[in-house]
């Protein structure tokens, strides 16, 4: 019986350390998994939010004068660009 209980304790300890492995690099993957799907699906909402942008864009006029004026610093003929400064307080 004693010698039963050794062969089994022998067995499982063996497969243990032949599997441990395995699962632990198993477990890493799926939490990498989990991680690159939460990426996509952030990465996915990006990608609508500039399609939208870019709908916007090539549809409004309006919207590209500000764009380019805000972003690019255009200033129409006859304009004068100005610029303010914050104040620096001491």
């Amino acid at each position: 019986m004693l010698r039963k209980a050794f062969w089994l304790f022998g067995v499982s300890v063996f497969l243990l350390i032949l599997f441990l492995p395995g699962y632990t690099k198993l477990q890493e993957l799926r939490d990498r998994n989990r991680d690159l799907e939460e990426k996509i699906k952030q990465l996915q909402i990006e990608n609508t939010l500039l399609q939208q942008e870019l709908s916007r864009v090539e549809r409004d006029s309006v919207y590209q004068e500000k764009i380019i004026r805000e972003k690019m610093g255009v200033v129409r003929k006859g304009e004068v660009p100005v610029k303010v400064v914050p104040e620096i307080r001491d």
